[in-house]
């Protein structure tokens, strides 16, 4: 098997746990605080990823000399997941994947004023394309039109930042630090609310917990190997591979089946990422020095 096939079925498989995962919180949201779903994925992943960090070079690899920076990233993923888990609650679950495929979109756009990047006018014109097509999914103004559309977005936009400065401090930083410290924070967060909000679960939704943590680290493992395996150029879009799941998880689970308009839209969002991640792969060889 080549390697590239290797990345591929690495992110298909990690995608695929995203999607249950994002199913799991869905239904545990419609009896729990987001608080405490987050709570118990966070404290669920968070020994499974000191493992990992274990295998791969040992807990040196959660070293760190800037514990402000990992403060900053935790808290903008604890905005992330609760804003998600929100939406997944109000929003059916293709409609939600639909529209956080905007992630990507504000990556690109938001690394001009906080990276200092420069944007092609290809690439400005799909991402532009892509915002089209959320805007199709989510139709403002419309009857459809949802207020979890625009906390979805929200969400979107904190997980753009997230990966900002990942970018940025990845080279300075092991991933697994990376990883670590973003669900050390989230978790001891919510752990402080979870009092609050505190709902007893049934027998069921301890499996629900216990289950939403082992995919979150399950699907991160496994995209970590696709982008090992094969050039992102290659890996990335399959990505988009999440709608299918999400449309058949929708449809089983609660009957949810999207109208034209998300398939429309969600074909705008795709063409304009697929485009993004060509036109990237053509700029990346076209630097590569010829012998």
């Amino acid at each position: 098997m080549s390697t590239s096939l290797k990345g591929i079925l690495s992110m298909c498989l990690g995608v695929l746990f995203l999607a249950l995962g994002d199913a799991v919180s869905k239904w545990l949201g419609e009896t729990h605080s987001p608080v405490q779903i987050i709570f118990f994925r966070s404290l669920v992943s968070l020994p499974l990823i000191a493992l990992l960090a274990h295998f791969a070079g040992g807990l040196r690899k959660l070293a760190t000399r800037r514990p402000g920076v990992h403060l900053l990233r935790g808290l903008i993923h604890t905005a992330t997941m609760t804003c998600f888990i929100i939406g997944l609650i109000l929003m059916p679950l293709a409609e939600a994947t639909a529209i956080a495929f905007v992630a990507p979109l504000f990556v690109t756009l938001l690394s001009v004023p906080l990276l200092g990047e420069r944007i092609d006018r290809p690439v400005l014109a799909a991402s532009l394309l892509g915002f089209a097509g959320v805007l199709v999914v989510v139709r403002p103004g419309g009857d459809a039109f949802h207020i979890g559309a625009l906390v979805l977005i929200g969400a979107a936009l904190f997980y753009a930042l997230t990966m900002i400065t990942a970018r940025r401090y990845g080279s300075r930083e092991s991933f697994w630090a990376l990883v670590f410290y973003m669900t050390l924070v989230p978790m001891l967060l919510t752990g402080a609310m979870v009092p609050f909000v505190w709902t007893t679960p049934e027998p069921i939704h301890w499996l629900g917990f216990l289950a939403s943590g082992l995919l979150g680290v399950a699907a991160t493992a496994f995209i970590t190997l696709a982008f090992r395996h094969a050039p992102a150029a290659i890996a990335a879009p399959f990505d988009y591979t999440a709608l299918l799941w999400a449309v058949l998880l929708g449809w089983w689970f609660w009957g949810e089946l999207p109208d034209r308009w998300v398939w429309i839209g969600s074909a705008l969002i795709m063409a304009s990422g697929l485009w993004i991640a060509y036109h990237d792969r053509r700029t990346t060889l076209k630097r590569r020095p010829t012998a």
